[in-house]
């Protein structure tokens, strides 16, 4: 007789469920983001506590009440100071070590490692240890433990030793750097963080190579490697399929069609991120305008784009750049009939969908990504046989790379290129890469994904 499937408990800075305020009304929806896409779908039905801070003051609110139930998971909150969570998140997380992991650092001027910093760092550990506290306290016995991303690096140690009935794997959603690029960090700081992640039963990543990147910064720093494996994470792609077979998602595409008319529509679809790459992409189809004349009042670039991180004054000055560049292509090239680049700048996930719908080339261009669910989003739901332009720095090359046309991120040139070739192709050959490309984002759903964190606990 098999044994009872062991309790899980996810551990994540961000939780399933967004919580707003109407009055002194709390409201609760499913929250968005590729974690829950991803994860939330296979927890249906397991026993599963989720562990998540309490960021805005409505999650403070919902705290107060105890633990929430979602579909996916028994939802407990962890209420943290608020001078601590800025420095954990906006200094720690996304102005370091996603810098550091997604080769961001402009060297000359950073990283600014001072004494600041460093009372960052203690404020990022301090953090950890309340969320693996939080583990301790309400984990249930023998339970396997899966923690989210790079948030949350340090706090293996401490339930490792408080708790050694459970079993505990990490999973980094973004890329893994090299040991050189580790050693911006000081010694004690890269020791102690690659020291935290080691500390788990098994760490997992998207691709082998973060995998690899993982590995060699143990060996570097620490002289063992740990247990990996790679798990490319999957999409809900039922939940898109619904998204796109709705009235709402059906009025976004018809305002879209009539607004590109008979012309080639590309797409990208992302937040206004610094990894994402927007510039250089915009710049790219700046260049084939330019090069490439017959494609004036004959394609539209539609920028399904959103901002993202705005406490982060990088990230604001990330987002006039991207709009002031979009605003001199389109008076250098517009006509009285034509606008080369069509923006929608909300999080709108069916304007998204509609997009993906009628895409004809989708442009995923970025300098570096963990995976990238748009690209499996695009290619699951496109009705035109659309062609994917797919960077080779992204994690889902491994999966969708035989069927995409490759992107160097950095070479606009040659992007360029990729988006003529794209919107020249043979319907012969956009079909059979549709087909592949159809075929490889939908080769695992969210529950494999889950399965496979398990089996690395052991």
């Amino acid at each position: 007789m098999d044994a009872a499937p062991s309790p899980l408990v996810v551990v994540s800075n961000r939780g399933p469920l967004a919580f707003t305020m109407q009055g002194d009304r709390l409201l609760t929806r499913k929250a968005a983001g590729g974690l829950v896409s991803a994860l939330a779908p296979a927890l249906e039905g397991v026993e599963a506590t989720w562990i998540a801070g309490a960021i805005t003051d409505a999650d403070r609110r919902a705290a107060a009440q105890g633990a929430v139930d979602s579909e996916a998971a028994r939802v407990r909150l962890l209420t943290l100071d608020e001078g601590d969570y800025r420095a954990y998140y906006d200094i720690v997380a996304n102005s370091t070590l996603w810098y550091l992991y997604h080769g961001l650092y402009d060297r000359p001027r950073r990283p600014f490692i001072d004494r600041r910093w460093r009372e960052a760092w203690a404020r990022y550990r301090d953090v950890n240890l309340r969320f693996a506290e939080a583990v301790v306290e309400h984990s249930p016995q023998d339970a396997v433990v899966l923690v989210q991303d790079y948030h949350l690096s340090l706090l293996a140690p401490h339930v490792t030793k408080q708790r050694p009935d459970l079993r505990t794997v990490h999973f980094h959603h973004t890329p893994f750097c090299g040991p050189e690029d580790l050693r911006m960090l000081p010694d004690d700081v890269a020791a102690e963080l690659v020291g935290g992640l080691a500390s788990h039963g098994a760490c997992g990543f998207h691709t082998r190579r973060w995998a690899d990147a993982f590995s060699a910064c143990c060996e570097a720093v620490l002289g063992d490697v740990p247990l990996t494996f790679v798990a490319p994470a999957a999409p809900d792609l039922d939940d898109v399929a619904r998204v796109a077979a709705g009235t709402e998602c059906d009025g976004h595409l018809a305002d879209l069609e009539a607004r590109v008319g008979d012309r080639q529509l590309i797409v990208r679809v992302d937040r206004i991120e610094l990894s994402k790459n927007l510039l250089r992409g915009f710049h790219a189809y700046d260049e084939l305008l330019e090069t490439r004349p017959q494609w004036r009042g004959r394609v539209i670039f539609g920028a399904f784009v959103y901002p993202s991180r705005e406490t982060l004054p990088d990230y604001l000055g990330y987002r006039a750049e991207v709009e002031a560049l979009i605003a001199r292509i389109n008076a250098k090239w517009q006509t009285p009939a034509w606008t080369p680049i069509m923006v929608e700048a909300t999080d709108n996930f069916p304007a998204s969908v509609a997009a993906l719908r009628r895409y004809d080339v989708l442009l995923v261009n970025p300098v570096r990504d963990g995976l990238n669910l748009v690209a499996k989003e695009g290619a699951a739901v496109n009705e035109r046989d659309g062609v994917l332009a797919l960077s080779r720095e992204s994690g889902v090359w491994d999966e969708l790379g035989p069927w995409a046309l490759e992107l160097n991120p950095f070479d606009l040139t040659a992007t360029a290129e990729a988006l003529h070739t794209a919107l020249t192709m043979a319907p012969e050959e956009r079909a059979e890469r549709a087909t592949g490309l159809r075929a490889a984002a939908t080769r695992r759903g969210p529950s494999d994904w889950l399965a496979q964190q398990v089996a690395a606990a052991g």
